[in-house]
């Protein structure tokens, strides 16, 4: 086997689409606890597995990142799409610990929707992903994320009105707030990562155009 002075070429489209796969699970596990909230319990703790997965792939990506000379697109890019789809996946998982935790019998519908809207707006990162690697415009799936968000920001100030209605009437319903309010949070802060991912690939395919 000859040896070669150049680097072997690391391909980060890939380790991309590997890190995203373990977002897009995540997200969709979230989705489904929301959605027909069953098996909730089994259903964290896989989240919780692909997040370990997924942080493992971050720091593959550093790593390389670290020891490549020559990369696609500009090495300060790969490091922000790496920590934007890190932090999504970390507050996803936020998300489910705080669900797991909070004994909840049941979800509230601006939730479900909310989480919707955020399982769509992770896999049109994925998709903008996909066209980042082949050199495509991606203003369409920018226009739909801004969207979506908007719409969550409209979602977020109703199921807010609708858990500060709740009547006080011992601990238990002072509780159910606290809870709510802490589930929200996590929420908004996951839609507004999904949004960042997305203002990042699409300023790295402006960049490249």
């Amino acid at each position: 086997m000859g040896f070669s002075f150049f680097p072997k070429e690391i391909q980060f489209f890939d380790l991309f689409q590997e890190q995203f796969l373990k977002l897009n699970e995540a997200v969709a596990a979230l989705n489904s606890i929301f959605q027909e909230f069953e098996d909730v319990e089994n259903k964290c703790k896989s989240i919780n597995i692909i997040e370990e997965a997924g942080n493992g792939i971050a720091r593959r990506i550093s790593q390389q990142l670290s020891l490549t000379f020559i990369t696609p697109i500009d090495r300060e890019d790969i490091h922000n799409i790496n920590i934007a789809q890190e932090d999504l996946l970390n507050l996803i998982k936020a998300i489910s610990t705080r669900i797991g935790l909070y004994d909840f019998h049941a979800v509230k519908f601006p939730a479900k929707k909310l989480v919707m809207n955020l399982a769509i707006m992770v896999q049109e990162g994925g998709r903008m992903l996909d066209r980042l690697r082949e050199r495509k415009p991606v203003e369409e799936n920018a226009k739909k994320v801004k969207s979506l968000k908007y719409e969550c920001e409209m979602l977020l100030l109703v199921a807010l009105g609708e858990v500060y209605d709740i009547k006080l009437t011992g601990f238990d319903s002072v509780m159910e707030i606290v809870k709510w309010t802490h589930i929200y949070d996590r929420i908004e802060q996951a839609v507004n990562q999904a949004e960042r991912l997305a203002d990042i690939i699409e300023g790295v395919v402006l960049k490249n155009a």
